[in-house]
């Protein structure tokens, strides 16, 4: 696994997925490296009690902007590969490597065409959906290499059917080398027992006992709608004047306490600041309704956490969350960019009790039969062994340094990869060949992931 974030390092979407399939994919069986960006937080090399085996790398350079960083990541990134993989070369196990978005691509390239080894992408959002298409030369950048991470890969693995498309249709992907696997959400983490007492001191630190809970969870950026959620606010308190919105989430708030004040509602809404982890948890509990009014949404893991806590979940119908949650059944969908359908939604779950509680139901048995993270890691495994097996049977295998086929050793040793996996070999693209701005880059605005809690509370 090649990935730029991974816990206790998450920045977006893609840490905690690929924590959760790599773990999952070691429960099944598979051995599982996951290579990754160093932070002070984590020992560089560990062996986690599920048997992934994590190597963080240092960059050992100080990065221009944020493009920069990821260029130095995928160089040190390629060398400690090329470490690993001269130390297992011998032995010859089916090995594949899995990048996770644009970010590991440079890397992955490199040891691809050195080793003869396949490519498995997952794609987890787009440049030119995050941003409605491409208007700078950056995004430009960005765009182009989430083609060739495409081109490149055996197989291209996405969240969505929505995702599916618009990587068909962006980077001319065809459609019989994408396979679709859902995103997962572990319910444990919200489950956990609760007194009465509890839940109501988590709540009175929200609202009064008699004020609706009206849930927002996300990064404060246009493409995650919390602009559409506070416009309909007015129009839901025209009705239910003692509704609570509380609004987590962490990064520059200052024009949305603005927009509050002008309308006359700050007394009608709470921001949080940053909430992860258990105390993020205790909120979804208490919350009578979890709002993710996105304007795009590869898949909207957020609505499965909040499914899993057993809140009542209106959505958007922006890209997968209209997979994710289905409307009349487990939850409640409105029109994106419409902050009058989104008030009439909200409504609607606050006004019909028995309704809302059909639609948890079967929202709670729905997570256990198509987001389960043990079935998306089988279904991950299965391209595995697709591609594997599809490698041995075509010219790759012939040429690989892999020993499949007579003269990999050969191969290896004119190649010098032994030398290479001291000295390194990677040689990244100019970022000359492009205009960069000077100021650093904010990578919330740069990366491409589905959006996590952490994520969505994550501090700018």
């Amino acid at each position: 696994m090649l990935s730029w974030e991974y816990p206790p390092r998450i920045v977006g979407g893609i840490s905690p997925h690929v924590f959760e399939l790599s773990r999952q994919l070691a429960g099944i069986g598979y051995e599982v490296h996951v290579v990754t960006k160093a932070t002070p937080a984590a020992p560089k090399e560990e062996v986690e009690p599920s048997g992934v085996h994590v190597h963080r790398v240092e960059l050992g350079a100080t990065p221009h902007n944020f493009l920069h960083e990821i260029q130095i990541l995928n160089r040190v990134t390629d060398l400690r590969v090329r470490q690993l993989l001269e130390s297992w070369r011998e032995e010859g196990l089916p090995t594949i490597f899995h990048a996770h978005d644009w970010l590991s691509l440079d890397a992955a390239r490199e040891l691809k065409y050195e080793y003869q080894l396949p490519v498995v992408a997952t794609i987890h959002a787009t440049e030119s959906g995050r941003n409605h298409g491409i208007h700078t030369e950056v995004s430009r950048y960005i765009h182009e290499q989430e083609y060739w991470l495409t081109y490149e890969a055996w197989r291209v693995i996405v969240c969505s059917e929505y995702m599916k498309g618009e990587v068909c249709r962006s980077f001319s992907c065809p459609e019989d080398k994408v396979d679709v696997a859902f995103n997962g959400v572990d319910p444990g983490q919200f489950t956990f027992e609760a007194t009465d007492e509890e839940l109501a001191t988590w709540r009175a630190s929200l609202a009064e006992p008699d004020e609706p809970v009206v849930l927002y969870v996300g990064r404060f950026v246009r493409e995650k709608g919390i602009h559409v959620l506070l416009s309909a606010a007015s129009s839901v308190l025209a009705r239910r004047p003692k509704a609570k919105f509380v609004v987590v989430g962490g990064g520059n708030r200052k024009s949305l306490e603005n927009f509050v004040r002008w309308v006359g509602i700050e007394d009608r809404v709470k921001f949080t600041g940053f909430v992860s982890g258990r105390p993020l948890h205790q909120i979804y509990r208490v919350a009578d309704v979890a709002v993710f009014p996105s304007l795009y949404e590869p898949f909207g893991i957020v609505a499965l956490e909040g499914m899993a806590a057993g809140v009542p979940v209106v959505t958007s119908d922006a890209g997968g969350l209209k997979e994710v949650v289905l409307h009349d059944k487990t939850g409640t969908t409105s029109f994106a960019g419409d902050s009058g359908s989104l008030a009439w939604a909200i409504l609607r779950v606050l006004d019909d009790r028995a309704r809302t509680d059909r639609l948890r139901e079967a929202a709670t048995q729905r997570l256990t039969q198509d987001f389960d993270w043990k079935r998306i890691a089988e279904q991950t495994a299965a391209v595995y062994e697709r591609v594997w097996a599809e490698f041995l049977e075509s010219h790759w295998a012939d040429r690989s340094l892999w020993p499949v086929k007579p003269g990999a050793v050969e191969r290896a040793e004119s190649l010098q990869v032994r030398s290479k996996a001291t000295t390194g070999a990677y040689v990244p693209r100019p970022l000359s060949a492009i205009n960069i701005p000077s100021e650093p880059l904010d990578p919330d605005t740069a990366i491409a992931g589905g959006e996590s809690e952490a994520e969505q509370s994550a501090p700018s």
